[in-house]
């Protein structure tokens, strides 16, 4: 008898500290990769609102682009908000990340800026100019060259186009590719340059009134909000799309950014 209360006591106390480390992992905020600018004001807002329905976030800012899946991959951070699905799809394509879409967040139209030009007609034959040395947001620039008619691209180009699909290039400008958050930077050496716009707002510039093209606001480069494939049905992943997508965080976008960052929620 004295052996077998020892066993239950020993087995009561057990499921007490598994319970009790249950307990204390919920308790421990998630962890969201977000790059600097409106991403991370954004989410400052969705964590005040999330804290509402008693879910913490701790907000871990990145400068660049590639980091934030990483991260996201090793266990480092719960979710992540940065990204749109064609750079998320290319990511997971390269590196084999086992990551997942959970809702949309915000659309920022990309923009071109110069201090040189005021308009793309007015770029010289053999202008440089600045692209993302990303693939996906790369060819996001292509396409809008191609739209504007400065550029023909390969019928089959698609979202991923690089300087090497070009076929027509009546001005040759020379597509110079330089990592999206080193772009700012660049203005002061080259003819023009293509800026995500949390970056052009980071660096001051207005989209609304600085850029002298945009691509066009019916694109497919929404952002989302990503996490693991593992954790894509757990219930504080509902709750944290539940509390972005609140007319909370939808008036601080429009107020906020007055139509530089667009809803895409």
């Amino acid at each position: 008898m004295n052996k077998r209360t020892l066993l239950h006591t020993a087995l009561a106390l057990a499921l007490a500290a598994s319970f009790s480390a249950d307990l204390l992992a919920q308790d421990a905020p998630l962890k969201i990769g977000v790059t600097a600018g409106p991403h991370a004001q954004i989410f400052e807002q969705v964590k005040k609102i999330a804290e509402k329905d008693g879910l913490k976030i701790q907000i871990v800012e990145f400068s660049d682009y590639v980091q934030p899946n990483a991260a996201l991959a090793a266990g480092d951070l719960d979710a992540n908000s940065y990204q749109h699905k064609p750079y998320l799809d290319a990511q997971v394509k390269d590196r084999g990340y086992k990551i997942v879409p959970v809702g949309y967040t915000v659309n920022f139209p990309i923009g071109i800026y110069s201090k040189k030009v005021r308009s793309l007609a007015e770029l010289k034959e053999g202008a440089r100019v600045g692209i993302p040395n990303d693939p996906t947001n790369g060819g996001r620039v292509l396409l809008v060259f191609q739209d504007k008619g400065l550029i023909k691209l390969k019928a089959d180009a698609g979202l991923k186009a690089t300087p090497l699909d070009v076929t027509e290039n009546p001005k040759k400008i020379r597509f110079v590719e330089v990592d999206a958050a080193q772009l700012p930077r660049t203005l002061d050496d080259l003819d023009a340059s293509a800026i995500n716009t949390n970056y052009a707002l980071s660096a001051g510039l207005n989209p609304g009134k600085d850029a002298i093209a945009q691509e066009n606001a019916k694109s497919p480069y929404v952002n989302l909000l990503a996490v693991r494939e593992q954790d894509q049905n757990k219930p504080w992943v509902a709750r944290l799309v539940k509390a972005y997508h609140s007319d909370e965080v939808r008036r601080f976008i429009q107020t906020e950014f007055k139509g530089s960052v667009i809803a895409g929620f």
